[in-house]
């Protein structure tokens, strides 16, 4: 059996197939502040926090059947933070699944929705959050 290279640099490119590629990309962009990278074409978008790559692409038949992802957590970089986050995404009309809680861990974090149902977890998780600038 073949070695293993070594570590990886973690997960950092998630690509989804999204039903209104308009609306995410207002909710990517506008509200949790990625930028454009890349736009081939009218029918995919590849977007970045400049830590990592979203692509969404536009679906092109029905979405059916659960979503197997359960979530997109994006790592925030305070407790506080979070709740502000929180705050504005729900004076934004997002729609929430939770409130900001701290985990026994000491992260802090809610989740909310994505035009495409996509789940989003806002996390201030210690020991990534600490790490921001060192990728």
């Amino acid at each position: 059996m073949a070695q293993r290279p070594g570590s990886t640099l973690g997960l950092r490119h998630i690509a989804l197939y999204v039903p209104d590629l308009g609306a995410c990309e207002r909710f990517y962009v506008e509200l949790l502040g990625m930028r454009v990278e890349w736009r081939p074409d009218p029918d995919n978008l590849y977007l970045s926090s400049g830590h990592d790559n979203l692509a969404l692409h536009r679906a092109t038949t029905p979405i059916s059947g659960q979503q197997r992802l359960d979530h997109i957590g994006i790592i925030i970089e305070t407790p506080q933070a979070v709740d502000a986050w929180y705050t504005f995404l729900n004076a934004q009309s997002v729609p929430m699944r939770s409130v900001p809680k701290t985990h026994r861990d000491g992260a802090r974090s809610f989740y909310c929705e994505a035009p495409d149902g996509t789940v989003i977890q806002m996390i201030y998780h210690p020991p990534l959050a600490g790490n921001r600038n060192k990728s």
